[in-house]
């Protein structure tokens, strides 16, 4: 059974569902109707941090242009830039066994591919969810729902999942920045 979570609620993963070392995140989205004269096309990103909250290296930046990490412990199935349809956007999956040891977090991050030129936004964008996925049963483990929070922000800051007395667990985030990819790098300590 899926567990919905709110903002803000932190939930454990692999303590409560043992056995469960790897999972799908799954990120979807809608964009509202309005004639802006451009498609959306909105970017899944994993940032694998250490204890501080850094990336150390730039291998450990999942994107549309690396998508996976020198372990295989974060893999990016695919860019899609349409959005169009049901369920999941994009995905990432998540391999705990395979995560090098100095990484505690992993960032998912939601992002507007050239959104100023665009002007595009997350104001724009609705029924925005990522939901986690025990990949070996395919049951869907937690689902978190974003709302409509957001307005002039370019990239959001989806969800973490991080490392605590060995056990990985999951934060609801669900936290807006504008600057987009950007400013995200910056924030998870990676030179742009």
């Amino acid at each position: 059974m899926s567990i919905t979570l709110s903002k803000g609620q932190r939930v454990d993963l692999t303590k409560t569902n043992p056995g469960l070392t790897k999972v799908v995140i799954g990120l979807g989205w809608d964009t509202n109707k309005y004639s802006g004269g451009h498609d959306f096309d909105l970017d899944a990103s994993a940032f694998l941090a250490n204890a501080s909250g850094k990336v150390e290296n730039d291998e450990e930046f999942i994107f549309y242009n690396n998508l996976k990490s020198p372990t295989g412990a974060v893999e990016h199935t695919g860019d899609n830039r349409t959005g169009e349809g049901e369920g999941d956007d994009e995905q990432l999956i998540v391999d705990f066994a395979a995560m090098p040891s100095h990484v505690e977090r992993v960032g998912i991050t939601v992002t507007i591919h050239d959104a100023e030129a665009r002007r595009q936004n997350f104001g724009q964008v609705s029924n925005a969810f990522v939901r986690v996925v025990d990949a070996d049963s395919d049951q869907e483990v937690m689902r978190y729902d974003l709302g409509e929070d957001f307005s002039i922000e370019t990239a959001v800051v989806i969800c973490e999942l991080y490392k605590h007395n060995g056990e990985w667990k999951f934060n609801a985030i669900g936290s807006g920045f504008s600057g987009g990819l950007a400013a995200l790098c910056r924030n998870y300590g990676l030179q742009v």
